[in-house]
């Protein structure tokens, strides 16, 4: 037999190393690991005190909620003490765990669940309990008037903390897209239509045969046709609404979404439009604290000013001694309403110059240069022409009376090339209801303290808009309806304010 082949060291039958033969000296002993099983159950005894640093910010949440009064949120348990049943979760439990989650970007109840498995943070609020995600998703929207006590209460402590001044207050708003999409918007017809299929559907439903379908199908496939029903008869009724904010529209022309009937078609900061609603901050200077949340359906921020300002004194028992808003904010009532609460409104003026440049008219012909007639009610011009009284009409929620020359008069007339170069009508003014106020608001607006003031606003009233849509990520809303919005706005302002008083106030009570 031939021995081609065989190492040294190896038998000549198997090829193995014989076990008589001595290790080569050179071999290496081959390293021993830990075997990783994870194919086995781990009992471990946990320090739920220890799970989380002592500065870490869910305790600095669960020390701020021990503060106020949650008692509000109490009125719908029926779980006793002495009687029989399953617990009801803790108020201020489940309020940590929305604060906590919202501040880092999470707003859905079923990933907060999960976190509550296995998240030190989570486990910690919880005690290492797992929270169910429908009782989380429930109590987000359930307590309306609790939750806007809450915020109330959150104000107080940080007004008690030095932290609240309403010695200048900025609004500012902004569109925050609505669940629904343009997708669902339809016409009048087309939702009596739906109506009307549902309502078959809801009786076809509540007709058919308990044998056909198990009672917890049926009861769900019951319950979500009511839904719709209540939803397409919301729709319908919207209609009514837009009808008699837009009366010039016809009724063809107008869209209601049949997922979401509140929700409004509006322009979005990258210049498309979607269904959203108009969100509304007030934000106090000294420390950048909200002290007024609102939503609206116009998109329109003039016709928002005077609620925001009602609000903030619903909410701290005060008006503001100073408003701060953009030009947006612009109008003659706006201006008559805060003057006569005794309220400073400081806010930019538009130079009606600007206007003036795309009708081709030149700066010395502008409507400073027409002198009104309050007898007649008519304005005369530079030429000693009369435009006279047209009627009133509605726009942007401003009255405007209208003016206008007669056209063979200003074709005539040796003015026209720098009055009037782009119309074959004559020229037109319009005289707003509270010029007299305009005015002498455009001339306080010229001064330095006025403009110096208004500098300030964009970093106090921008910022808490930036981080609630940066930070916490809302640029959508995750739940349908004004209400729902409005209680999800006030959760996210909750925990801006919380997050501002750990920022500025709290000192961990290190052991």
């Amino acid at each position: 037999m031939s021995h081609e082949g065989v190492l040294p060291g190896m038998s000549e039958v198997s090829g193995q190393k014989s076990a008589s033969e001595p290790r080569s000296e050179a071999a290496e002993p081959k390293p021993r690991f830990e075997f990783i099983n994870r194919a086995q159950l781990v009992f471990r005894s946990i320090d739920v005190e220890q799970l989380i640093a002592i500065d870490h910010p869910a305790r600095a949440i669960w020390e701020f909620l021990g503060r106020v009064d949650l008692g509000g949120f109490s009125a719908a348990v029926q779980a006793y003490e002495g009687e029989r049943g399953r617990a009801a979760y803790d108020p201020r439990l489940l309020i940590s765990l929305w604060v906590y989650s919202y501040s880092r970007g999470i707003s859905a109840g079923r990933e907060i669940a999960r976190l509550c498995e296995h998240d030190p943070a989570y486990q910690w609020l919880t005690g290492m309990k797992v929270v169910n995600y429908h009782s989380l998703t429930d109590f987000r929207v359930q307590h309306e008037v609790a939750l806007k006590q809450l915020f109330i209460q959150i104000l107080a402590v940080l007004s008690q903390e030095g932290l609240v001044s309403l010695e200048r207050v900025m609004n500012d708003g902004t569109k925050i897209k609505a669940q629904a999409s343009k997708q669902s918007l339809r016409g009048k017809q087309k939702i009596k239509e739906h109506l009307k299929l549902a309502r078959q559907q809801v009786a076809a439903l509540e007709g058919e045969a308990a044998a056909e379908l198990s009672e917890r199908r049926a009861k769900a496939q019951q319950r979500a046709a009511r839904e719709n029903e209540a939803r397409l008869q919301a729709a319908l009724a919207e209609f009514d609404k837009l009808q008699k904010q837009k009366p010039t529209r016809e009724e063809q022309a107008l869209r209601v979404s049949k997922s979401e009937p509140e929700a409004r078609k509006m322009k979005q900061a990258d210049g498309g439009y979607t269904l959203s609603y108009n969100v509304q901050l007030s934000t106090e200077q000294s420390h950048g604290i909200i002290v007024g949340v609102g939503l609206g359906q116009s998109a329109a921020d003039c016709n928002e000013l005077t609620k925001a300002v009602e609000r903030v004194k619903e909410n701290t028992g005060q008006l503001p001694a100073q408003v701060v808003a953009d030009g947006g904010y612009l109008t003659g009532p706006n201006i008559k309403q805060l003057q006569t609460q005794g309220i400073d409104f400081i806010t930019p003026v538009t130079d009606s110059r600007d206007q003036l440049k795309p009708r081709g008219i030149a700066p010395q012909y502008g409507r400073e240069a027409f002198s009104y007639e309050a007898v007649n009610n008519c304005y005369q011009c530079p030429a000693g022409q009369l435009l006279s009284f047209q009627g009133v009409e509605q726009r942007g929620g401003r009255e405007r009376h209208r003016y206008q020359a007669k056209a063979a008069v200003c074709a005539a007339c040796v003015c026209k090339p720098q009055c009037c170069p782009k119309t074959s009508r004559g020229r037109s003014l319009t005289r707003l209801e509270y010029d007299a106020e305009v005015a002498a608001h455009k001339a306080r607006m010229q001064t330095a303290t006025a403009k110096e003031i208004y500098k300030q606003r964009g970093q106090t009233a921008e910022f808490p808009i930036a981080w609630i849509k940066e930070k916490l990520g809302l640029r959508r809303f995750h739940v349908r309806g004004l209400l729902k919005a409005e209680l999800e706005m006030l959760w996210a302002a909750s925990t801006h304010n919380i997050q501002q008083w750990m920022r500025l106030c709290w000192t961990p009570q290190f052991r």
